[in-house]
């Protein structure tokens, strides 16, 4: 008796496994600002072609669909699915959120560049704008001593009201980067992502214009994790494990009595 089904009812349950697994770092992370919730794609695996569709079966005659077994199935990816996620208002006035599309670049601690969502800003000793574990925000905004309060516009203005003086300071401006295939990214974790070969090279451009979102400041940008959603395909998922441990059951019975018939 073949052992096919034992091998393809085995890669069911590891794909349904890495699904709980996935669903759990999910539900994890409902709280983490600009979060972005991971989606798995699998697909079938190679077919054994007992009869080829359009084989010759008789002189004049074809087979009109063939005979094809497959062998279960396989994860191909696991991508990030950068759908909006709603804004809480903070009131805070280094907090900002992107509504639309964008990431802000942040400068890591060996030079090299990485790119969040995560707009929960703060002033470190020397009074520069860094990211919440310390990381510079790209364009090196520094926040002067005496300011009363700091104001980001929708375009990434970034000004300061001084003690003493009638008008704004402009300080710098906040720009976001645009990238043609954002799922390529590759998730870093600390709320960063790097550039990859399949995310592409990242485009600049001010908030507002370009393709790029726009800047609301006193806000964070939520996980975009659907807690229903995730439960749902949570329970789908269990099953779907059910159902292939249940063939393997199956199977190993179908083996033990063909071992005691022989």
């Amino acid at each position: 008796m073949s052992l096919k089904a034992l091998y393809s009812a085995a890669t069911g349950m590891e794909a349904q496994e890495t699904r709980i697994n996935n669903i759990a770092n999910n539900l994890s992370n409902l709280n983490t600002v600009g979060y972005k919730a991971s989606r798995e794609t699998f697909e079938d695996m190679v077919y054994e072609q007992v009869q080829t569709p359009g084989q010759k079966t008789a002189t004049n005659t074809v087979s009109p669909i063939g005979i094809q077994i497959g062998h279960g199935t396989r994860l191909v990816g696991v991508y990030k699915q950068f759908t909006a996620g709603e804004l809480t208002q903070t009131n805070r006035e280094l907090d900002v959120a992107i509504e639309g599309n964008g990431f802000i670049k942040v400068t890591l601690d060996d030079g090299s560049s990485a790119y969040t969502r995560d707009g929960s800003f703060r002033v470190n000793s020397e009074g520069i704008l860094v990211n919440s574990r310390g990381y510079k925000i790209d364009g090196d905004l520094t926040i002067p001593l005496e300011a009363e309060s700091v104001t980001i516009g929708k375009d990434g203005t970034v000004s300061a009201s001084l003690t003493g003086e009638a008008t704004a300071t402009t300080i710098g401006n906040i720009q976001l980067q645009l990238f043609r295939n954002p799922a390529g990214l590759k998730a870093m974790g600390q709320n960063l992502y790097a550039e990859t070969e399949a995310s592409g090279t990242p485009t600049e451009a001010t908030p507002g214009t370009a393709g790029a979102g726009s800047i609301a400041q006193g806000f964070v940008e939520n996980s975009n994790v659907n807690i229903a959603e995730e439960l749902v395909s949570m329970i789908i998922a269990q099953r779907s494990y059910e159902a292939n441990s249940k063939v393997l059951s199956s199977t190993s019975e179908m083996l033990r009595n063909s071992n005691n018939v022989i």
